[in-house]
């Protein structure tokens, strides 16, 4: 199946298993259809199973959305306490429709606890209360966590979410994703496939083997190792940048909001709460740009810091970046609940292969030989584009392997994706559009037609922001309210530059026009930033910034280069 199609059944309000290999764009497509949610006036809730992929989709994890915490059983006595918090209630009658991220790694107890509460809070013994549910993942990939034995049969509490009964009631449509947007390399797609299908022969390990260094190889290698234990990834971050001269420049993560919810943030973040930093250390960026200057994944060296203090990061690609502070937020109901402010990079010498997933990476060194759950060397694997960019360290028999209950149900997946395909391709398009528009009345929203201007981004000063993440809406019509950045900052209660960067993320989103912001810098000086900006070379602000004597602030430049944007 591919996105486009995904999309045209998520869009009818069906409950979606939306699955396929790593590099099939899972999450392009979700967030393809968040964005539709949005601007039809619509404000999913998103969650996740874990804290690090929750702060991939600026969500929180299903146990903090509902409630259960680290619970692993509820009593009916439970249930109802739960249910009567007042915050837990309102957050959960107020949704309309709840996305789930790494339903992989969720277990089955697990779903049917949130369950629970969903159906006793709404008062309504439809699965999650009568909520529409999404669910997105890829089972091949990292399983619940288990507190039971190894032999491999699942207790309640790591049996697959798909072996709940909440699961048959929720009889999601399966839209299995075929195409491949991360690896090229028709031999490395063999292994991959190979091991997804539990068919692994000598010709694909032979063709890992041939991927194998030595140890000294590995540790003087600059691709980022992946580790199945953190212990590992510690020691080997902290003596490389000890190897290198001179003192560490330090970066110390901000943080608003609730208490609890930042702890979760920053648990997820992949950033450190503290950043240290040295000129010549391997880094890898933990967020994407908005800007598309550098992705989730991609490797860098610091190659100084600029006059500000900031870390100035030479690509592999030969890009230099000024990695300007980002936020990682936790949104519900359109708003900003919590966030947490840090230059997006991470050492980059080593790092667990459980942290990975969701990366795409050019090269990666990994150890497999201490691999010791299912799945675990097909996500390191899987995170490398191509054959070539894999060094294998060591590599042991589960290295390969997938869990076997998954092999037999994946074939039931495939078969439930071809048959959903197979109906909506041949529905009339305006069956399909009523179901749309029959979905989107029912929760409230203003159905957009497809290619309308509204839905492709097109606006004017004035028009509504219910579309957009809180975050930017409220800085969008701070902005547009405002009479200068300084008092766009006092409203907003942030600083100047997490002001410009989300300014950035709209203009990149094709959602900002100049009159949304011009106002917000002084005529008379446009003309002589756009100069000393022409006569730049490359994206680095500090030349420019120096150019001007330090006239202006990196702020207002960033802001007059939006206007060419």
């Amino acid at each position: 199946m591919t996105q486009a199609e995904a999309l045209t059944i998520l869009k009818t309000g069906a409950n979606v298993f939306l699955t396929g290999e790593p590099g099939s764009g899972k999450t392009h497509t979700v967030n393809t259809y968040i964005a539709w949610l949005r601007s039809c006036g619509i404000e999913p809730s998103v969650t996740a199973a874990t804290g690090i992929a929750a702060t991939h989709v600026a969500g929180m994890t299903l146990h903090s959305w509902s409630g259960i915490g680290i619970s692993e059983h509820l009593s009916e006595a439970d249930i109802d306490r739960i249910a009567s918090k007042e915050h837990v209630a309102r957050r959960i009658n107020k949704a309309k429709v709840l996305i789930i991220e790494e339903i992989s790694m969720l277990s089955a107890a697990t779903l049917e606890m949130a369950d629970a509460v969903c159906r006793e809070v709404r008062r309504s013994e439809k699965p999650f209360g009568g909520l529409t549910v999404i669910l997105v993942g890829d089972f091949f990939q990292l399983p619940p966590i288990s507190r039971g034995g190894g032999d491999g049969r699942l207790t309640k509490s790591a049996m697959f979410a798909y072996g709940s009964p909440v699961w048959e009631a929720l009889n999601p449509l399966v839209c299995y994703l075929t195409e491949q947007h991360r690896q090229d390399d028709a031999t490395f797609l063999g292994v991959l496939a190979a091991i997804r299908s539990g068919e692994v022969e000598k010709a694909h390990y032979e063709a890992l083997l041939a991927r194998r260094i030595e140890s000294e190889a590995a540790e003087a290698s600059d691709a980022p190792k992946l580790y199945s234990h953190n212990a590992d990834v510690d020691r080997i971050n902290a003596a490389e940048l000890t190897k290198l001269p001179g003192r560490a420049a330090r970066f110390s993560m901000t943080a608003a909001g609730g208490a609890s919810l930042i702890e979760g943030l920053k648990r997820g973040c992949l950033s450190p709460e503290v950043l240290e930093l040295k000129e010549g250390a391997a880094v890898m960026f933990t967020k994407n740009s908005p800007l598309g200057k550098f992705v989730n994944g991609t490797l860098g060296t610091v190659t100084g810091f600029d006059a500000a203090g900031l870390p100035m990061v030479k690509t592999k690609g030969g890009k230099r970046v000024i990695a300007l502070p980002m936020e990682w937020q936790v949104e519900e109901e359109g708003k900003v609940r919590a966030s947490i402010s840090q230059v997006p990079l991470r050492l980059a010498y080593a790092m667990t292969v459980h942290k990975s997933q969701g990366m795409s990476m050019d090269a990666a060194v990994m150890d497999l030989s201490k691999v010791f759950e299912y799945g675990q060397g097909y996500v390191a694997l899987s995170r490398v584009r191509r054959l070539a960019g894999v060094h294998l360290a060591g590599l042991n028999s589960r290295a390969l392997e997938v869990h076997p209950d998954i092999l037999e149900k994946n074939k039931d997946f495939r078969a439930a994706s071809e048959a959903a395909r197979d109906s909506f391709s041949e529905m009339p398009k305006a069956d399909k559009i009523a179901l749309q528009k029959k979905f989107v009345k029912a929760l409230g929203g203003a159905f957009i037609e497809e290619g309308s201007k509204q839905e492709t981004g097109g606006r004017r000063k004035g028009t509504k922001t219910a579309g957009l993440p809180g975050r930017l809406a409220e800085t969008l019509q701070a902005v547009r309210d405002g009479t200068s950045l300084k008092e766009v900052v006092k409203t907003r209660g942030l600083v100047a530059s997490t002001i410009v960067h989300h300014l950035e993320e709209l203009a990149d989103l094709g959602l900002l026009v100049r009159e949304d912001f011009a106002h917000l810098v002084p005529i008379d000086i446009v003309d002589e930033v756009h100069g000393a900006l022409a006569e730049a070379k490359g994206d680095k602000l500090s030349p420019v910034f120096h150019a001007l004597h330090g006239r202006h602030s990196f702020e207002t430049i960033r802001l007059v280069r939006l206007m060419k944007h």
